[in-house]
């Protein structure tokens, strides 16, 4: 009876864990959404400003590499299928505009938050994270942009704008994670 019980409570936890993550995944993509909605347009340049780089970031610092990549290819995914949970809308053809390298870098920048930042307390590899996390998203952004207008609109127009409001992300993404990171990685690690 007693070895019932035991093997009763493991799947009880595994379920658990398995039910937390599948909601965490779920609510950064959520968030994601909710950030991309909060868009400010920037005069001369067709992408605007919004919070989603600051929830992308927060999914690799609180969810980790794996689950913090699948937050975003879940939003990704609702996008892709008609939600309109970009800036502007959703649709495969919103991949084809201006913010669509900077969509499709969000599940790697995540993932790279991650695996920088690890299960290490370390204040400075978390920063390094999130950091490497804009940069990639930049990449993306400015690969696709330079497709569309050639790199030196692409540089002018999608990632000079944003350094310092994206520093300013960074920072709070920062903030954020130190306080809540322990009990997350608790929660979902």
């Amino acid at each position: 009876m007693a070895e019932t019980l035991a093997g009763w409570a493991r799947r009880e936890v595994v379920a658990s864990v398995g039910a937390r993550r599948a909601i965490a995944v779920v609510g950064f993509a959520a968030a994601t959404a909710f950030g991309a909605k909060v868009a400010v347009p920037i005069p001369g340049t067709p992408v605007p400003f919004t919070l989603q780089v600051f929830f992308i970031l927060l999914s690799g610092a609180l969810l980790g590499a794996r689950l913090g990549a699948a937050s975003q290819l879940v939003y990704l995914g609702a996008g892709i299928a008609g939600l309109p949970v970009f800036a502007a809308g959703g649709g495969f053809a919103y991949l084809f505009g201006p913010t669509g390298g900077y969509l499709l870098a969000a599940p790697l920048a995540s993932y790279a938050v991650g695996s920088v930042a690890g299960t290490s307390s370390s204040a400075f590899r978390l920063a390094v994270g999130l950091a490497l996390g804009v940069a990639v998203i930049y990449a993306g952004g400015l690969a696709w942009l330079a497709t569309l207008s050639g790199p030196e609109a692409a540089l002018r127009l999608g990632v000079l704008p944003f350094l310092g409001l994206d520093l300013v992300k960074v920072c709070l993404a920062l903030l954020v994670a130190r306080q809540a990171r322990g009990r997350a990685l608790e929660l979902f690690g």
